[in-house]
């Protein structure tokens, strides 16, 4: 129910009795938030517009589409009459859980908008207590990694998990982008992480980037759901136009510093001008060339609002955030005393080299990319997230797992249940403690 209260009821916290479990904040990933506009007036009603299925794209548009602002830092709505929250329903959990909890995806049961809902229910069933042991952190995924609000944000959660639970270290698991997100927090405040941390599980982190996915964002966008949900749903095109303005985005660029055991490229079959009429020419380009490209194919990169036409090119700005990014994440310790787990998918095919074009059918110009669908070379990994990419996380791990499956679906994925027990040390739960954490709209009870 847009607009209504939704609360979730089958396991609420009951106040002192936390058992012998340390308490667990998930973290999601990029686009893993429910996000709300809220009006700045007294008047209106604040609206679900991530994640939403009926009329997605006219309020994406409308109410998310953003602007960079180089003096802050961060990526700001075009819509002045309202603010971007995040609910902060059920200690954090909702955010995170079905990402569109109307009514009618929880009939037909959409599974790529059930986000963090199957290992929520599966850590309720082992007997963790939303608000004592269980707490989840969604964010304003536009933003960058290590913007202040984020950061604010996650010490914020650690510290109400470790307080509710009397005094018990956290056990994080993040996800995706999460992971990131998670390793500049430590980048900037490792003394907190180490007061308030016993164990971090990540999950599908793109730590070097994910080369295919990411590049092609930035150039033609990218489709959230696919199949026939994808027509109700936000359109690419719609998508690349916040995403050329998310600092978020810029930080998950192939790491050129990075030693791939091959340097992702971008190619572009284009029509050779400056010789024979027919001829043509394959241009190539690699992890720090491709800026030139991102350059001169949003040069003319328009959008119309509210009667405006605002220009929305390739953001040096951004770009010159994101370095400094990832020089903090090529540099992070993880503190003494941390255990550190991760997943990674395997066995699907996972874009990486891009091409435009083809020799048969090239390009004129290289503003025409953006309307171009790409060609992809793959390797391994979660069809988002190289394997490569995801195993080279820096850290001394305890144990790293490739598990064989969707960048997403790992979420719900029962193999990757088993390794979480494991490493939390945690029990099966006996038949009569199995419960199933249901999201009930007061609104319509």
């Amino acid at each position: 129910m847009v607009g209504g209260k939704w609360w979730c009821f089958g396991n609420q916290s009951s106040g002192d009795d936390v058992g012998d479990l340390d308490p667990i904040v998930l973290v999601s990933g990029i686009g893993g938030t429910i996000l709300n506009s809220k009006p700045k007036s007294w008047f209106g009603i604040t609206t679900r517009v991530w994640v939403r299925i009926l009329l997605a794209d006219l309020e994406f548009r409308k109410r998310v589409w953003s602007l960079y602002n180089p003096e802050t830092g961060y990526t700001e709505a075009l819509d002045d009459s309202s603010d971007l929250v995040i609910p902060q329903d059920d200690y954090g959990l909702y955010a995170i859980d079905i990402l569109d909890p109307s009514l009618l995806i929880k009939l037909l049961h959409l599974t790529d908008v059930y986000h963090f809902h199957d290992m929520i229910d599966m850590l309720v069933n082992h007997g963790y207590k939303k608000g004592t042991t269980l707490f989840g952190y969604g964010y304003d995924f536009r933003q960058s990694n290590r913007i202040e609000q984020l950061i604010d944000g996650l010490k914020e959660k650690l510290e109400t998990a470790y307080t509710a639970s009397g005094g018990r270290k956290v056990n994080l698991i993040s996800h995706s982008m999460g992971g990131l997100l998670v390793s500049c927090f430590i980048s900037l405040h490792s003394d907190v992480f180490a007061k308030y941390v016993n164990k971090w599980i990540t999950i599908a982190t793109p730590f070097q980037g994910a080369p295919g996915c990411i590049n092609d964002s930035l150039l033609t966008g990218l489709q959230f759901v696919e199949g026939l949900q994808s027509y109700f749903f936000v359109g690419r095109w719609s998508m690349h136009q916040l995403l050329v303005q998310c600092p978020s985005i810029y930080e998950m660029l192939p790491n050129p510093e990075f030693k791939w055991k091959k340097q992702p490229e971008i190619l572009v079959w284009k029509k050779d001008i400056e010789n024979a009429e027919d001829s043509v020419k394959l241009e190539t380009y690699g992890t720090s060339g491709c800026v030139g490209l991102f350059e001169e194919a949003l040069k003319d990169n328009v959008i119309e609002y509210n009667k405006k036409t605002i220009p929305l090119p390739f953001n040096y700005d951004i770009y010159k955030w994101a370095a400094t990014t990832r020089k903090m994440l090529n540099s992070v310790q993880l503190p003494q005393g941390i255990e550190f787990y991760n997943i990674y998918g395997t066995s699907l095919d996972t874009p990486f080299d891009v091409c435009y074009g083809s020799e048969m059918d090239p390009i004129n110009d290289s503003t025409d990319i953006c309307s171009t669908l790409p060609e992809y070379s793959y390797v391994d990994g979660d069809g988002t997230v190289p394997a490569e990419s995801a195993m080279a996380d820096g850290f001394d791990a305890k144990e790293r797992a490739g598990i064989p499956g969707a960048h997403r679906a790992l979420l719900r994925d029962e193999l990757v249940f088993e390794y979480i027990r494991k490493w939390l040390g945690i029990q099966e739960p006996s038949i009569s403690r199995v419960k199933t954490s249901k999201i009930v709209d007061v609104g319509s009870a």
